[in-house]
């Protein structure tokens, strides 16, 4: 088993799993506040109250559905534990809204927990269409109130999106490619010998992309000695604002391919700007809007893994968390070279829908974009990241996927995840976790693992 980790941006850590001597890393973008799921054990509470009583109340709250999908009505149980030598007495109350926090529903039931004991309460929440919710348990009794904040999905396989993609959306990307392919790559290849060790060999590649860029990019790979050997290829995409490294590992088996894409790590030259303003670079202009050059990035990495006599050219994974996953979809999506793509979280979803009020991150960055430029109206924004929305590329994959979310993702919330996963239209799986927010838990990583290794033919 290897095990990695490596810094996230902000306050964010990632843990890099392994399991079979495969490497994984997901680098996830989030905002500079952490994303924290509600604890399902309640705190000690402040005993002033109560005297000398050295008790406590905790609550346990249960979806009677592991993933929080349910196919008509969503149901839970609600248990109080009560430790005080009295009676707790009040009431239990649930809320809720919408993904734009409109309130839908609130009922309270009235509650009685004896000293020294506990009690379950069971809710069927009311009838609700498609979609996703969210709902807050309240519970507040003689010496304790808190609440626990769920989201829960009613039939997700039918969410989906109420804007089309542009007409021209697959000529604009085409136009892209093709300029891509007109600049020469000029490969300069530097082996890092300070770098290497358990047999694993270290390359830092510079190299030119869409608009004559210059960019970085890591290899590292098994000693091979074997004048025929190719080694499959994982091509680790990175989260917002992250810096790539080298990855190491004892497979010996596998190579691994990590971009730094324009205006990240290595690749920042020519592009000084504050973290918060790399999202909106170019917002003006879909021609010149960062991200399209970035996508290219990473196609111009495809192109580097295809000069390689050593890499297996029909063995491409693509993975990365939030901006990551974004970017393994795009580029499976434009990329037919890609054998399986394997998203976390995947930002800048059904974009048109982030617009609710209850998405912070990145829609408002956009929004105070416009005000600076009196050419941009945030309508024109719109129309614009309509070439750049995730859910515009996922129908355009052809390889199988496997997709992991968080129901409490305050960036990607799981109506926008359904979108882009109910629109692909290949072999698919989805993993789905209930208390987690912007990242996905142990379950989805050794999954992936294995997918990767079995894709690969791996054995």
């Amino acid at each position: 088993m290897l095990a990695s980790i490596l810094p996230m941006i902000g306050r964010y850590m990632k843990k890099l799993y392994a399991l079979f001597t495969l490497l994984l890393i997901l680098v996830l973008a989030v905002s500079s506040n952490p994303v924290i799921a509600q604890n399902y054990t309640s705190r000690i509470v402040d005993n002033t109250s109560s005297g000398d009583d050295p008790g406590e109340v905790s609550t346990i709250l249960t979806a009677h559905d592991k993933n929080a999908i349910f196919d008509n009505v969503a149901t839970y149980t609600f248990e109080v534990k009560n430790t005080y030598n009295k009676t707790q007495t009040g009431k239990v109350t649930y809320l809720i809204t919408d993904q734009f926090n409109k309130k839908l529903r609130k009922d309270s039931i009235l509650i009685n927990v004896e000293q020294h004991s506990s009690r379950s309460y069971d809710f069927t929440l009311p009838q609700l269409k498609s979609g996703f919710y969210k709902v807050n348990f309240m519970i507040n009794v003689t010496d304790y109130d808190d609440t626990t904040r769920r989201v829960f999905g009613i039939r997700p396989d039918e969410i989906r999106s109420a804007h089309s993609r542009p007409d021209d959306f697959d000529k604009f990307w085409e136009t892209a490619k093709a300029q891509l392919a007109k600049v020469k790559p000029e490969y300069k290849i530097t082996e890092k010998f300070d770098l290497e060790k358990d047999n694993r060999k270290v390359f830092l590649i510079e190299m030119k992309s869409l608009g004559n860029k210059t960019i970085y990019v890591w290899l590292t790979e098994p000693e091979h000695h074997q004048k025929y050997q190719k080694f499959p290829v994982l091509l680790l995409l990175p989260g917002y604002q992250a810096t790539n490294i080298p990855l190491l590992g004892r497979d010996d088996d596998m190579a691994f391919v990590s971009p730094d894409v324009r205006g990240q790590g290595l690749s920042k030259e020519n592009f000084d700007m504050r973290r918060e303003d790399y999202i909106v670079n170019g917002l003006e202009d879909k021609n010149k809007y960062i991200m399209r050059g970035i996508i290219m990035d990473c196609i111009r990495a495809i192109d580097f893994i295809y000069s390689r006599p050593e890499l297996g050219h029909d063995r491409i994974g693509v993975t990365g968390g939030s901006m990551g996953g974004y970017l393994s979809i795009t580029t499976a999506a434009l990329d037919k070279r890609v054998t399986f793509c394997a998203p976390q979280n995947p930002f800048m979803s059904d974009i048109y829908n982030m617009d609710n009020g209850a998405v912070e991150w990145p829609i408002n960055y956009m929004k105070k974009y416009v005000t600076i430029r009196p050419e941009l109206t945030f309508e024109k924004a719109l129309d614009n990241l309509q070439y750049f929305d995730t859910k515009n590329f996922a129908s355009a994959i052809n390889c199988p996927v496997v997709m992991g979310i968080g129901l409490l993702d305050p960036f990607v919330p799981p109506n926008n995840s359904y979108v882009v996963f109910n629109s692909i239209k290949t072999k698919k799986k989805i993993f789905v976790f209930k208390d987690l927010g912007h990242e996905v838990g142990d379950k989805y990583y050794n999954y992936e693992i294995r997918f990767t290794r079995d894709t690969f033919g791996l054995f």
